[in-house]
């Protein structure tokens, strides 16, 4: 560690010392509830962890007593925002908190915009057969769509993002920096909880910037140019992915796992998809159902390598396992990877086959190739501290949300490269299958998997009430996925975004003075 690290370390002790103070010193409670978004938007919930509990347990009590902890009776803002607040940290607070709220909302002509948004967010968090969060999505939707047509400022701009990504979708990491350089040129600004953020996020950054270095060094070990110029070369990609899941810096070796994963899966998804017949693509998988490596020398050296590459990766990662935990895992995630080249088989033989399933059909393969699940298995093995039966039991007890979460990458990822394997005439996606399905239009279509996406996160909603790092960290792979896809295809096309956010996060510090 450089000595420039050790001192920013030292200086970010003793300013976390000074903002501790904020929270005896903030009185109001509105301004303590806006205390606790900013810490967690900066990135710096795990630093007051205690404090935040503390301050939400209060709140929480006090609106199972019935009492009036705002102090405020009347204010759409406040009471969306302890809401929203109670919601993302774990607390089983009803939806019946914003009842009357609604009715009062609705009276009102001229509605200011700042409720309207805290009302927006916190519908977000709505779970299933929530009819009071519904409405006020519908409601707070239609207003802000109004305003943001109405208007041509940087707000509308800002309402625009609001709508198309609710803050429950985001990725908390992917959107710290900005965080940060909003809270900068506010009004309310406290210098201490803004240098102590821009301090964190260095050191996290450096953090990442030595994880960064040791897959780039893995990557330049193998001969990928020659036996890999038909695949997408995202190895930074893939690693911003793994940030996106994980950015705590002590996640560094599930981020180095998820970046190779990634990695490997985008090469074995070219290969099902560009490079191999169907025939190799038949003998291919045989050969990883039976793990053997010899049954792939029949196969072009492309094929050959990845089968090698594969090999090495779950034998690399299980031998960690192996001697850090004294876990024997090796058949779980050999497992994982055979269920998930099965699933690139059946797609690839509905092309050969000139097929198109019906939508069921289509998803109940295409969650599995998501890589949800493999990438699941990873994270737990991971971040699990107990015996490997515990790390298991989650697995089985929470394969609703990988399920969930899975689904949702895979529809994010038809809608973001739909348009261009239309053009290539690639397999059929989940917005194809349903277009011939029910005979509809593409602009159709994609509302339908639009409404099955947000149908999808109600449920997922209902598991984050827990504050389990996994179920964190899986969760979070759907929120990259809205990231990824949200203009295009980010590991098919480099886009203008994916390049920025990699500068952004991974190269350029903030300037601290």
């Amino acid at each position: 560690m450089m000595v420039q690290e050790l001192e920013c370390r030292m200086e970010l002790s003793k300013v976390k010392e000074v903002v501790q103070h904020l929270f005896v010193e903030t009185i109001d409670p509105v301004e303590m509830l806006e205390l606790l978004d900013n810490i967690g938007k900066l990135g710096l919930s795990s630093y007051f962890e205690r404090e935040i509990y503390e301050v939400l347990d209060d709140c929480f009590e006090s609106l199972k007593s019935g009492s009036n902890y705002l102090n405020l009776e009347d204010d759409l803002y406040a009471i969306a925002l302890c809401f929203r607040m109670l919601r993302m940290n774990g607390y089983n607070v009803s939806e019946d908190m914003l009842m009357g709220f609604m009715d009062k909302a609705k009276k009102i002509m001229n509605m200011n915009v700042k409720p309207m948004v805290s009302l927006y967010e916190a519908s977000c968090l709505a779970m299933e057969d929530e009819n009071i969060l519904a409405e006020a999505r519908v409601f707070a939707t239609t207003f802000l769509d109004d305003f943001r047509s109405s208007s041509k400022d940087k707000l509308a701009e800002e309402i625009e993002l609001v709508l198309e990504i609710p803050m429950n979708l985001r990725v908390e990491w992917f959107n710290v920096r900005n965080h940060i350089c909003n809270y900068e040129k506010t009004d309310s600004v406290t210098f201490y909880l803004l240098k102590l953020a821009k301090l964190n996020f260095n050191l996290v950054q450096a953090a990442q910037q030595r994880d960064l270095k040791d897959i780039l060094r893995w990557w330049k070990t193998l001969p990928t140019t020659e036996h890999l110029s038909f695949t997408r070369n995202r190895v930074v990609e893939s690693f911003l992915w793994a940030t996106g899941v994980a950015f705590e810096t002590q996640y560094g070796n599930l981020r180095k796992w998820l970046t190779k994963v990634t990695k490997l899966v985008i090469i074995i998804d070219d290969i099902y998809d560009v490079f191999g017949t169907l025939e190799e693509l038949e003998i291919f998988t045989s050969a990883v159902e039976r793990w053997d490596f010899e049954k792939t020398e029949i196969l072009p050296d492309s094929m050959k390598f990845c089968m090698k590459m594969l090999y090495d990766t779950v034998d690399e990662i299980a031998q960690e396992l192996l001697k850090g935990k004294g876990w024997t895992v090796q058949q779980h995630i050999q497992n994982a990877w055979i269920v998930f080249c099965k699933g690139l088989l059946a797609e690839a033989r509905w092309y050969h086959k000139r097929y198109t399933p019906n939508l069921y059909e289509y998803l109940e393969n295409g969650w599995v190739t998501s890589c949800g699940p493999l990438l699941s298995l990873h994270v737990v093995y991971s971040i699990s501290h107990g015996p490997q039966e515990e790390a298991n039991d989650f697995l089985k007890k929470n394969h609703q949300l990988v399920y969930d979460t899975s689904m949702i990458i895979r529809l994010c990822n038809d809608q973001g490269t739909s348009k261009a394997e239309l053009e290539r005439g690639d397999a059929p996606s989940s917005i194809v299958c349903y277009m011939k399905e029910a005979d509809v239009s593409e602009k159709v279509a994609r509302k339908q998997i639009t409404d099955i996406i947000t149908h999808t996160w109600k449920r997922i909603n209902n598991v984050c009430m827990s504050r389990s790092p996994a179920i964190k960290c899986i969760t979070n792979m759907a929120r990259v996925a809205h990231f990824i896809y949200r203009k295009g295809d980010g590991f098919g096309i480099q886009h203008h975004e994916t390049r920025e956010q990699v500068l952004a996060l991974l190269v350029d510090p903030l300037p601290l003075h």
